[in-house]
């Protein structure tokens, strides 16, 4: 049981790879057998399709990182220091990203979705309820500062859906370029929509 187990996180694995480095349409079940080293049977032992395959394997890699998150955006955190590490955190998996493969990779969730938005439904659902859990994390941060009279945000909600959609903006933006350091002062960007005045330390 422990080898069918191993088979299946290969995949998993796999498929998460050949997605982020390259794209949904180029890439075949064959090659996801062939990088996770794995029967073709194999794989339709445990999924139906590449859609599946991809919908668990997005949903396994969200919830690896969910813990460190957690602690990122602790409301032990002073607010703006939860953004502050965020990106950092951010910037530091683009970076290894960039040292591993070559590229700059940008954000999974975000690629993917523009890619299958309008042809796989499940994969789309799946992308979006990451991207909301994104959001969730800033509003929290968000909503603490304006609480703490640190900034004024009175509409949390709006004021994090335009701050996920410029960040993921910067990163798609890298992704292009390819060029990670696109997302160096991508903190100043976020305190300027903010409202944190440029020139002053940010209060955290």
């Amino acid at each position: 049981m422990g080898r069918v187990s191993d088979a299946k996180v290969r995949l998993m694995d796999a498929v998460l790879e050949l997605l982020w480095t390259g794209s949904y349409g180029s890439t075949t079940i064959d090659q996801i057998c062939d990088k996770a080293q794995v029967k073709k049977g194999s794989f339709y032992y445990f999924f139906q399709s590449k859609a599946e395959l991809a919908t668990e394997a997005f949903e396994a890699s969200w919830q690896s990182k969910q813990a460190e998150l957690d602690g990122i955006f602790s409301p032990m955190v002073p607010p703006l220091e939860r953004i502050r590490k965020y990106c950092d955190f951010t910037y530091k998996i683009q970076q290894e990203m960039k040292q591993k493969y070559g590229r700059a990779l940008g954000c999974p969730q975000f690629c993917l979705g523009a890619e299958v938005s309008t042809l796989e439904g499940q994969l789309q659902k799946k992308i979006q309820e990451i991207l909301d859990y994104k959001r969730r994390y800033l509003e929290s941060a968000i909503r603490d500062a304006d609480a703490a009279g640190i900034i004024r945000a009175p509409d949390a909600g709006a004021k994090a859906r335009m701050i996920l959609a410029y960040y993921e903006g910067l990163l798609t933006q890298a992704r292009i370029q390819n060029d990670v350091e696109v997302l160096r002062d991508s903190v100043g960007g976020i305190f300027a929509l903010l409202g944190v005045k440029e020139g002053e330390p940010a209060p955290v």
